[in-house]
């Protein structure tokens, strides 16, 4: 062991140097020398769904924060060591004689196991790890649990009331100290390719790993190229001196910062769009959210704005406590939160489309079940933005292109391929997030997927957001769909958002003709295909579905969910793969009713609510606060 500290401070989801806890705790112990690194994770190159957009975020954040640590010292950069952290840390406490590893408290299933594996093998090298600290949350999600009794945060009061106030962000170091030598004196482990989830997002070979230390040999964070990516699409870029120039923008207009409502922000505004767009940043670490936090506070806190400022929920701070509420959750249930199958918290409802599970360890493998060729289609049509709806198609695109779509889009696509049109599982619509967008976090991306097919947190199933009059409160013109459906761009206002009803005179003079099932074109004219449901005959069914599932009663980790036995308590003529009376194992869901968010939901146009069912509430509370 050294006689002063040598320390490698391990970067993963807090790529920054303000308010950084463990950063603080690593220069806390007056270390000789520190080795900023980045482990290149193969879990995360081949076996998470990443598309090109968030890979580029990832690079922007790392490329930044190495220039600024270079900054402070100018010895010393972003380390990016190209192999898997299980293997190359022991390897590297040895070479670089390292007495301290630290590194920010991570509570996402993953992370759990790989830091665990990682501190028992520095405990054997004679390494200290240091790794108590939070920073990736207002509140320390395992404290949240704790603070709950034990389990999962179903609502933000859950989330926010029982641990007090949120701590102050801390400095920015301003200097850090010199890393020791930089000798790689051991082979490099390399990684399986296979299998590679991302292929698809591939058009180029992956070498990522051809070096321990890049093609260079100067710990050089990788390029798009290296990883075989395809382009990134998006304008939207990472890295914590954008972050934190785009957080001094937001706190200089006081207005917008205390009068900021989520329900009123506009889902078509695009240029710009109508939200903060700093999510991405809170994922990759790049924004602290206590600066935010308490930056936002102060502006809420001046007398000439407490009158007028909004409040939690719909507020820029109630936004922050729905995320730690889904890390919370996460923090609790570990792998089974992103699933039905074994979820204590999350009602069966037979969607189409299920996932396939892995009898060894009850996880999904990734792959489905088509038990429906119809809804296979209409999955793949609404991922690509063909359903013949301009609202959905244009929302999926702008997804697919930008990486990121506002709250309430997301609600309207989450929606119409759950419980307000497909009947189709929301697991398959939430893979679909994970792979494009910039912002993707486990926690908050399944959390939303159950809440808004009404499978946790949120039970009002019987409320569906119209593809047709919700789009029109905001945007009656059409704009956003002109933008990201631009074969639609010449048609008039009237049938923008139903452009089938248009006149075929009408379709030929606009340039675009409205038939099939395909984008395309026929002569010199566009096609764009007509819908490929008639949306109120399919929501009424799928309310049925949803209503009759709530009222069989089972959640995801029931046996009969699990042995496939649930099939005898549905009829063989409801909705979804129900046909016999035992069959392969499906997720389920469950209905958790919270009211913190029912402004979102409860918009007087454009969110279609059957009378009949308006008492029926379905679900009983199992953690969250009873919807009013």
């Amino acid at each position: 062991m050294p006689s002063k500290p040598r320390v490698i401070y391990w970067f993963r989801t807090d790529l920054r140097l303000h308010d950084s806890p463990a950063l603080h705790a690593a220069l806390d112990l007056k270390p000789d020398c520190l080795y900023p690194i980045w482990c290149w994770d193969p879990h995360y190159v081949y076996r998470a769904r990443v598309g090109p957009n968030r890979w580029q975020y990832l690079l922007d954040c790392q490329s930044d924060l190495s220039s600024s640590i270079t900054k402070l010292n100018k010895k010393s950069k972003l380390f990016v060591v190209r192999e898997a952290p299980q293997t190359v840390l022991p390897k590297l406490f040895k070479a670089w004689n390292i007495s301290h590893l630290v590194f920010e408290r991570d509570t996402d299933p993953y992370a759990k196991e790989r830091d665990a594996k990682i501190m028992e093998l520095a405990k054997e090298a004679g390494v200290e790890v240091v790794a108590t600290r939070h920073g990736r949350t207002l509140y320390d999600p395992d404290d949240l649990v704790k603070a709950n009794g034990g389990k999962p945060t179903m609502s933000i009061t859950q989330a926010a009331e029982k641990l007090g106030d949120v701590p102050k962000p801390l400095p920015t170091p301003k200097s850090l100290p010199d890393p020791g030598d930089l000798t790689l004196d051991f082979e490099q482990t390399r990684p399986s390719h296979e299998p590679d989830i991302n292929s698809i997002q591939r058009d180029g070979k992956e070498n990522s790993y051809t070096s321990l230390s890049g093609p260079d040999h100067d710990f050089a964070v990788p390029t798009m190229s290296e990883l075989g990516l395809k382009p990134a699409t998006s304008a939207h870029r990472g890295g914590e001196t954008r972050a934190l120039a785009a957080l001094d923008d937001i706190i200089a207009n006081e207005s917008y910062t205390t009068t900021f409502s989520k329900p009123s922000t506009a889902p078509t505004a695009f240029s710009p769009q109508a939200t903060t767009l700093l999510s991405p940043h809170h994922h990759f670490g790049s924004l602290s959210v206590r600066l935010f936090y308490h930056r936002v506070q102060e502006v809420i806190n001046k007398p000439a704005n407490k009158k007028r400022a909004s409040t939690i929920p719909t507020n820029l701070i109630g936004q922050l406590l729905f995320r730690d509420m889904y890390f919370g959750a996460q923090a609790a249930l570990g792998y089974s939160f992103a699933q039905t199958y074994d979820n204590s918290h999350v009602r069966f409802i037979p969607w189409h489309l299920p996932s396939k599970i892995d009898p060894s360890n009850g996880l999904i493998t990734g792959e489905h079940t088509i038990d429906s060729e119809e809804a296979e289609t209409w999955f793949q049509r609404w991922k690509f933005g063909r359903t013949g709806f301009p609202w959905i198609d244009a929302l999926m695109r702008q997804l697919r292109q930008e990486g990121w779509i506002h709250h309430l889009g997301r609600h309207a696509v989450a929606c119409f391929l759950t419980r307000g049109g497909c009947y189709i599982d929301w697991e398959r619509g939430a893979e679909v997030f994970e792979e494009w967008l910039i912002d993707h976090e486990t926690s908050c991306n399944s959390g939303n997927w159950q809440w808004l097919s009404c499978a946790a947190f949120f039970a009002q199933f019987y409320r569906c957001y119209s593809p047709i009059a919700f789009p029109k409160k905001w945007d009656d013109e059409g704009a956003f769909v002109r933008h990201f459906v631009p074969e639609l761009k010449e048609y008039n206002k009237k049938y923008i958002y139903e452009p089938w009803k248009a006149p075929i005179a009408d379709q030929k003079k606009w340039g675009c003709l409205i038939k099939g099932d395909q984008l395309g074109e026929e002569g010199n004219m566009k096609v764009y295909p007509k819908p490929m449901f008639d949306f109120n005959e399919r929501r009424g069914i799928c309310i049925e579905g949803v209503k009759n599932a709530y009222h069989v009663g089972l959640y995801g980790n029931d046996p009969r969910v699990k042995d496939g036995s649930w099939r005898n308590l549905f009829d063989d003529r409801a909705e979804g793969p129900t046909e016999g009376t035992k069959g392969p194992t499906v997720e389920g869901q469950s209905g958790i009713v919270d009211g913190n968010e029912v402004d979102e939901e409860n918009m007087d146009l454009g969110v279609i609510q059957d009378e009949r069912e308006a008492e029926h509430k379905g679900g009983e509370n199992k953690g969250g606060d009873e919807t009013p």
